[in-house]
């Protein structure tokens, strides 16, 4: 029976308590070395769109100037020509090209500088964008399962908008508005200042009202980011999970709590909305306002002989732009409130502990010590939670060269010890030495490129199968070396069947089996220079012919390298050079097979009560 594919897990080393206390907890302090603080530095968002572009900037800045400065005219002008009217005089056409020149110009030095600007607000986003994957991506694993994959996704998406927003809005948008609001204002007094305390007064108890407003704005986009982060997590970890939600007919349930969750952020959504929907009309209720007033006003005013004609006409048209800037500052504050919170979001995730080389690494490119075992364990201690240790005073040794098996009962450790060799997480107690080196002594890379790894989930990459292949290696390998890799997995003909060979993407409607994506993972580990193998029950999803492929291959690595596997099957053990018994996070007994099954009763009792499967108990392909 071809076997669905394998849904993403935790290890099942670890108790459930422990695994789900991982995912919460804060990474402790002194005793986790490999993950360090980033700097808690505030995200500069216009240092960062505007460094390096001195001539785009200039250029926007100078372009929104002179839209600004050909809007103001355009009242001036329009003053102008009434004048020009009164008089009879023959500048009246000349006025009015005047006034036509000055619109065009407006409109078309505001659309390249809002152009100019979204471009450089696009190229920020992108970079924000690859800062996050690379700071994701270099997360210790504990800290990344904890923040979510799909909070953490979220930041490429919906975070990533508001941003483009912000930057849109905050550098130039928001001062250009305010600057012409300020300029309209001062020639308002120029030509009666009497009506511009009127103008003033009506709109003053808008704009106090409006701010209360964004400020309540801002909390519900807060509220709304945060719940939207938190919703796409747990929808991405259900995807993973979508064979066993369809095996267990969980659709609708899941569906249900989903949907309630969708329409809370509604809620907090159409409540935002409902307060950005107010913005507009009251201020074009100041403006209504203001215009009766001025007109009233500036009536009177001009009866009496206290204004003229064509400056009356000039205040009446600046009034009727006034409105226009108003609406966008504000409109731009809210904008900004949301672009804050995503601001936040993203300096969140720059700030999360990242690994990296503790301070006692060895200056220069460290190198295996020779004829030192590959691996030594040595009072190693571990707990997920406080006084909860999944390791208790570990310790063992595996040899530089052949196969070595930790066998024991789910929840015994072993799983854990494969991640402490590969510092996916950090001692508690104890030491590790990889090839005579305690492993703090490795930088990152150079000890993971000593070793090859396969977890028990045989987790590939959403790509093509040669690019899962070559992970992990600089140099272009030729087709044949990979084929050849595929052959000594028994994969070379099932590959060679998909759609578009070592180029087919796996996943959708090309994925392969769970055992297939097995030899896959193994077929990796061929092609790997590593000097040290870690195998996480390797054999798990293999009938007895890929079994029998699998020890051939093991046998070979074994040669020449260590390779340590955690072992459920007793053909497996049985073919290994020392086998290491853990249980409850501690080592009952080691040796070879022979002597456990004859010196451990807990050795005999595990293999006697099946905990140690034979070779022929699970036929997958």
């Amino acid at each position: 029976m071809e076997e669905q594919p394998p849904t993403a897990q935790a290890p099942d080393e670890e108790p459930a308590a422990a695994r789900e206390t991982a995912a919460q907890a804060e990474e402790p302090a002194s005793a986790r070395p490999s993950a360090a603080q980033a700097p808690a530095e505030r995200l500069a968002l216009s240092r960062e769109m505007t460094a390096g572009k001195a001539g785009r900037v200039a250029a926007v800045v100078v372009l929104a100037l002179l839209s600004t400065v050909t809007t103001l005219a355009l009242p001036l002008i329009g003053g102008v020509f009434v004048a020009e009217l009164e008089k009879g005089g023959g500048a009246v056409t000349s006025a009015a090209l005047w006034m036509v020149a000055a619109g065009l110009a407006a409109a078309i030095t505001g659309t390249l500088s809002g152009y100019l600007l979204s471009r450089l607000g696009i190229e920020l986003v992108t970079k924000l964008r690859v800062r996050t994957m690379k700071h994701a991506l270099g997360l210790p694993l504990k800290v990344a399962r904890r923040e979510g994959t799909g909070d953490l996704a979220a930041r490429l998406t919906s975070d990533s908008s508001q941003i483009r927003g912000l930057t849109e809005v905050g550098p130039l948008q928001l001062p250009m508005a305010a600057l012409q609001v300020v300029l309209t204002l001062v020639i308002m007094g120029f030509l009666d200042w009497m009506l511009l305390l009127m103008t003033v007064g009506s709109f003053l108890v808008a704009i106090v009202g409006v701010a209360f407003v964004i400020k309540a704005i801002r909390r519900r986009f807060e509220a709304l980011q945060t719940g939207v982060g938190k919703l796409s997590d747990d929808f991405v970890a259900t995807m993973e999970a979508l064979t066993v939600v369809k095996a267990n007919r969980a659709e609708s349930r899941l569906v249900r709590g989903f949907s309630e969750r969708a329409e809370n952020l509604a809620g907090l959504e159409i409540s935002a909305a409902r307060l950005e929907a107010m913005v507009v009309p009251v201020m074009t209720l100041a403006q209504q306002v203001a215009l009766v007033v001025v007109i009233m006003g500036g009536g009177v005013r001009y009866v009496a002989g206290d204004i003229t004609l064509p400056n009356l006409v000039s205040f009446l048209l600046l009034l009727l732009q006034l409105a226009a800037p108003l609406v966008m500052a504000i409109q731009a504050a809210g904008a900004i409130q949301a672009g804050l919170v995503a601001k936040q979001r993203f300096e969140s995730v720059f700030s999360l502990p990242y690994e990296q080389v503790d301070e006692r690494a060895t200056d220069g490119r460290p190198t295996p010590v020779p004829d030192a075992p590959a691996v030594v364990l040595d009072g190693v201690g571990f707990a997920y939670e406080e006084g909860r240790p999944v390791l208790d005073e570990v310790g063992f040794t595996v040899p530089r060269h052949g196969l070595t098996a930790i066998v024991g009962r789910s929840g015994a450790g072993k799983t854990t010890v494969l991640g402490l060799v590969e510092r996916f997480m950090d001692l508690d107690a104890g030491r590790i030495a990889v090839f005579g080196r305690d492993l703090p002594d490795w930088p990152l890379p150079e000890l993971r490129g000593r070793i090859a790894y396969v977890d028990q989930s045989f987790t590939l990459l959403r790509d093509t199968v040669r690019n899962n292949l070559l992970l992990g290696l600089d140099a272009s390998v030729p087709d044949e070396v990979l084929l050849d890799a595929l052959e000594q997995v028994g994969l070379r003909d099932e590959i060679a069947a998909l759609p578009a060979g070592l180029d087919t993407r796996i996943g959708g409607d090309s994925d392969l089996s769970g055992g297939q994506r097995q030899r896959l993972a193994l077929a990796r580990v061929l092609l790997s220079d590593a000097l040290l193998v870690l195998l996480d029950e390797p054999s798990s999803q293999l009938d007895s012919l890929n079994e029998g492929r699998l020890r051939e291959v093991v046998d070979r690595l074994a040669e020449d390298r260590a390779v340590l596997v955690v072992a459920h099957r007793l053909s497996t053990v049985q073919h290994a050079r020392h086998v290491i018994l853990l249980d409850q996070g501690k080592v009952l007994a080691q040796g070879t097979h022979e002597a456990l099954m004859s010196e451990s009763e807990p050795y005999a009792e595990l293999v006697r009560g099946q905990m140690l499967r034979p070779a022929d108990s699970v036929r997958l392909g």
